[in-house]
């Protein structure tokens, strides 16, 4: 019988800690809308941070609280964004396609050199001590936003500049964190004039040292002066919109092409 004591003892012990287990469980659980994980995964399981948050799963638990909107998975695209509301039961946002565009035509032709960079081969090394091109505005040429492109949507082109390939860009905005002049920008596909430089130097001195570079000479302003204005030696457009297609033949008109058409990428499937 002394034998068999510590067996009930440890038994009931068993017994107590296991009762616990199920108390506490029950009183301390979490729920977690099966919704999240739904959403979760048709997520592309990118995390590229281009939603706003830190990953995919955290944006599935924001969008089913109402923090995040149905369409704010750009790498999606409509068909997850479509699927979002249907599981929660809403109507789906709009989705505007876009991609990233480069603001800047300073090729290793155009752009005249200051120096012979011998530093570490990357944009930011060659940013510290101010580059090895006269602009202090344009673009490097070491392709750190190409590295940075999670879609392969980027490539360095033969000219100097990276090249978008916007059939595969989902507008995560990684090259757009990688510059370190912040030459890109996020625009609407739709939008097809943009301003290729990013120069405030006056333009005398701009042309001086890249031939591509806006000189403020007003022609674009002066052809659609509600859309397009002149801001600190650059040209600006304020509104896409107001500009209207029989005014982008005269847009084009700049003497040094710093405005205009975009052209798309002849890689692009």
């Amino acid at each position: 019988m002394d034998i068999l004591w510590p067996v009930f003892t440890m038994g009931a012990l068993s017994l107590l800690f296991s009762l616990g287990l199920v108390f506490a469980y029950k009183k301390l659980k979490v729920y977690e809308d099966p919704k999240i994980e739904q959403i979760s995964e048709v997520l592309p399981q990118a995390n590229c941070g281009a939603c706003g948050y830190a990953g995919c799963r955290a944006f599935a638990e924001a969008v089913v609280k109402g923090e995040a909107v149905t369409s704010g998975c750009p790498v999606g695209g409509k068909e997850v964004t479509q699927y979002i509301a249907d599981a929660l039961g809403v109507t789906a946002e709009k989705v505007i396609k876009k991609t990233a565009r480069l603001h800047c035509r300073g090729t290793h032709e155009a752009a005249k050199n200051r120096g012979s960079y011998l530093g570490i081969a990357t944009c930011h090394a060659s940013h510290l001590i101010g580059g090895n091109k006269q602009c202090s505005f344009g673009c490097l040429h070491f392709g750190d936003c190409a590295r940075a492109c999670p879609f392969d949507a980027l490539y360095m082109g033969e000219e100097g500049l990276p090249v978008v390939k916007e059939d595969k860009c989902t507008a995560c905005g990684k090259c757009v964190d990688a510059c370190p002049r912040n030459l890109f920008e996020l625009h609407p596909v739709s939008q097809e004039i943009i301003v290729f430089c990013q120069s405030q130097d006056r333009g005398a001195s701009s042309r001086k040292m890249c031939k591509n570079a806006c000189i403020a000479c007003g022609i674009c302003s002066r052809a659609c002066p509600e859309a397009i204005v002149i801001e600190n030696n650059l040209a600006k457009i304020l509104d896409y919109k107001k500009i209207e297609p029989d005014k982008i033949p005269e847009i084009e008109k700049c003497p040094t092409n710093s405005i205009g058409r975009i052209h798309k990428d002849k890689n692009e499937g």
